[in-house]
């Protein structure tokens, strides 16, 4: 699998990224049930509130070779700041309506 992350702008500057980077290597988190090798193609953030950004990094991700796009936890899991994204849920229905049905798509990554 070829995997593009996308993550929360508003955490880069208390989060570097280390445990997603952690469990990709480690098949854990949300990539538990993926039995193939994971490459990662892109650690990308969303562009920033409100998340208008994150359709086209992921259509980014997806030309450059990834064939799965996975939320960072900051975004949809609010971690390590304890806020989820406010508009995670509506990044989450445009990426997944507009990217090609092939595509995998994780909601969070640990």
């Amino acid at each position: 699998m070829k995997l593009g992350i996308i993550r929360c702008t508003q955490t880069e500057d208390c989060c570097p990224g280390t445990t997603d980077f952690r469990v990709l290597v480690a098949n854990g988190g949300a990539f538990q049930g993926v039995s193939e090798p994971i490459e990662l193609v892109g650690f990308t953030n969303c562009g920033g509130c409100p998340g208008k950004r994150a359709v086209l990094r992921a259509r980014l991700l997806v030309e450059r070779g990834a064939d799965a796009i996975a939320f960072a936890s900051c975004i949809g899991q609010g971690t390590p700041i304890g806020y989820p994204c406010p508009f995670f849920q509506k990044m989450l229905e445009a990426i997944k309506k507009d990217l090609p049905e092939n595509v995998r798509v994780f909601e969070y990554t640990h």
